[in-house]
This record gives C-alpha cells, structure tokens and sequence, in this order.
C-alpha cells in the first residue's frame, strides 16, 4: 500500500506544542508516513531541525528563512544556514523566496536574502524549497542565473498563472500542490493547471498548520490543517488530472523520494 509524503509541514508552530505526537499518529492512520518539517526563520530551522532529529523516516527538515523574515538576514544567518545543513534530518534549504503579496520585508532585503540562500544551496548542494507569491518576475532570473548550481528545486504550495508554471517548469522544477487545490472559491486555476504538471514533477504537502482543505467533511471546528488531510489533496489531484487516486499518491511519492533523497 502506497503512503504518502507531506513535503511542507509547519510542525514547529505553536499550535502543535500541545499534541504533536497525537497528529504525527493520525498521519500515519491516514497513509501520510513521511512529514519534511518547514525551517521558516533560524529559530523556525532549530526547531525543525530538533523535531526531527532521530525521527526518521518520519520526520526530516529544511533549513532556511522566509521572505518575511529577510530583514534578519546577514552574514552570521548564513554560517548557522550552512551548520545546520550539515545534519543528516536535513533535506532541503528553504523556505525561501519573495512575497510581494504581503511584503512583510522590504523588497531589497528579500532578494539579498533570497539570493544569498540560492548562493548557499549551490554550495551545500541540497535541494531548494521555494516560496513565491506574485513574485515570479523577480524569482525566475535569479533562479536562472544560479539553476546549474542548483541539485533540485520546487515551487511550494504553487498558486500562479499559467506563464509562472511553465516558465518554472522550463527551468526544470518542481510543483508542489496543497489544500488551495480543493478551495472552490480560489483554487479553480490551480485545478486547471494542475494538468499541466508532468508526475515527475509533482509533489503533494499540507503546509499545516494552514490551507485546510475545503473538501473536508464535516469540517474541524479548530480549523488547524494537520498532516492527516494530506490524502484530500491527493483526492482533488486526482479528480483534476483524470488519474486514479492510488496513481497520484504512487508517483508523487516516488517523486518526493527522488527530490529529497529519502
């Protein structure tokens, strides 16, 4: 029986001080074995990082800082960035990338963090964990310009237009999909498009504790996205590309077993 691999869990959030162990449980009740823990800011990336230590193969780790917090960036971000990815439970540098949606960091203190962190990743020589938010524009060229360098990367939690996809398919990347995927209200683009995505190239993730899917009935009061809701992100892939559900949770598996070198 095929389990699934959550690429993007915030498990480090406050909201799961209190149970962690009981959603790691219900993740593997509901076929989800394998949960890469977000690294978010350098504090975020510790405790990823500690999450997972001696977990695996349930838990593994990225490392990396968020768009929103780029302003923290500078050069002592970078040595503890390259420590911490020396650790065997770490599989990816990131998140990182630019927000223009919310701007939380100056747009220049963004793309010098971004730009460092790609810098880094040709370095350490792990995969990149991509955010993007109506910044593609700015994030295609630097990505070209530092992709020979670059062992993988994917686009987390993708949610652009049709020439963002292609372009960053272009550049041979990956797409990760969430519970955007199963939002009648917003993710009816991202349904169309998901077709798009070749099944080598496609990934699934919760990115709890946000995105709970739509789909979900009857709906948790909490309205806390856990690892568990994975297989209803699974379900609309498979509505949308026309596949069997056993189909897509088998190649973006096998996909993110290949990315992330599990």
């Amino acid at each position: 029986m095929t389990c699934l691999i959550d690429i993007g869990a915030n498990l480090a959030h406050e909201s799961f001080h209190h149970d962690l162990e009981d959603v790691l449980a219900r993740a593997r009740d509901n076929r989800v074995a394998t949960m890469i823990v977000t690294g978010t800011s350098l504090a975020a990336s510790r405790a990823a990082v500690e999450l997972a230590e001696g977990k695996a193969p349930q838990l593994y780790a990225t490392v990396g800082v968020h768009p929103h917090d780029s302003s923290t960036f500078d050069d002592t971000t970078v040595e503890e960035m390259r420590a911490l990815s020396r650790h065997p439970c770490v599989k990816a540098l990131g998140e990182c990338g630019l927000d223009y949606n919310r701007n939380y960091s100056p747009g220049p203190n963004q793309l010098a963090a971004f730009e460092a962190q790609l810098k880094l990743a040709t370095e350490v020589r792990l995969p990149l964990f991509l955010h993007d938010r109506e910044a593609d524009h700015d994030m295609r060229p630097l990505i070209a310009r530092y992709r020979d360098g670059i062992v993988d990367a994917v686009i987390h939690c993708f949610t652009g237009s049709r020439e963002a996809l292609h372009a960053y398919l272009d550049l041979d990347l990956h797409i990760g999909v969430t519970g955007w995927i199963c939002d009648e209200r917003r993710g009816l683009e991202l349904q169309r498009l998901v077709r798009d995505v070749p099944a080598n190239r496609l990934m699934l993730e919760t990115d709890s504790p946000y995105l709970m899917p739509r789909t979900i009935r009857p709906m948790p009061k909490h309205r806390r996205n856990e690892p568990a809701h994975l297989p209803h992100v699974a379900r609309m892939v498979a509505e949308c590309t026309g596949r069997s559900v056993d189909t897509v949770m088998q190649e973006t598996t096998e996909t993110a077993r290949r990315f992330f070198r599990l």
